[in-house]
């Protein structure tokens, strides 16, 4: 569906003591929204947050990458019908990946702009709909072809369909696990004299197909 926008373009007039004066500027003003077939909410449990705490510097690898521990969140998307839907991984520190296409950036140095920390991947398990084991789908190319594929990689689409299925099914309630995989660079490349806040941030994106 596509947002519907309008445009009213407003003109001033300007009444003097002697003589009638027009502005000769104009300002626009836009309308935007989305009509959407029905409602579905998404949510991460706990909070939509991964804090990995105080990772000590010594402890990270000099030449690799270190992995962080593996943590999970709950996902639910929850609708007040059957709708067919798909999520998109949207890396809003795009600009810090060190694997463009495979994996989040963990953002960059605040001491050292230029230095990026690290990598994210996501992984979508355990999933169910409407109470029934389902397949996770993905597309490369905004729904044309499908593919069995659980890792949700930056801007693929991610459907779920019955299994032996290879197309997204509408569902109402989907329950799924997602495994969140960090990894931040290897020590040489970065400049740790001072606290570097990790930063990575996604926005799992619902779109109705």
């Amino acid at each position: 569906m596509k947002p519907i926008s309008s445009r009213l373009l407003a003109l001033l007039y300007v009444l003097g003591t002697s003589s009638l004066v027009v502005a000769a500027s104009s300002t626009e003003l836009n309308v935007t929204g989305l009509i959407t077939p029905s409602a579905c909410t998404t949510t991460l449990s706990p909070d939509s947050i991964v804090d990995h705490g105080k990772v000590p510097a010594h402890t990270l690898n000099q030449y690799e990458f270190k992995d962080l521990p593996t943590q999970e969140l709950g996902l639910e998307v929850s609708c007040n019908q059957p709708v067919l839907f798909v999520l998109v991984g949207v890396d809003n520190r795009a600009d810090s990946s060190l694997g463009p296409g495979f994996y989040y950036g963990l953002g960059n140095n605040t001491h050292a702009p230029t230095e990026r920390l690290g990598m994210i991947s996501l992984t979508i398990r355990q999933v169910t709909a409407d109470n029934q084991p389902v397949l996770v789908l993905a597309s490369s190319n905004q729904g044309e072809t499908w593919f069995p594929e659980s890792k949700a990689y930056p801007n693929n689409y991610m459907g779920f369909a019955s299994p032996g299925t290879l197309v997204p099914e509408p569902h109402r309630l989907v329950n799924a696990t997602l495994q969140i995989n960090t990894s931040i660079n290897a020590a040489t490349y970065l400049t740790l004299k001072q606290e570097v806040p990790l930063d990575g941030s996604i926005m799992l994106d619902l779109r109705y197909l």
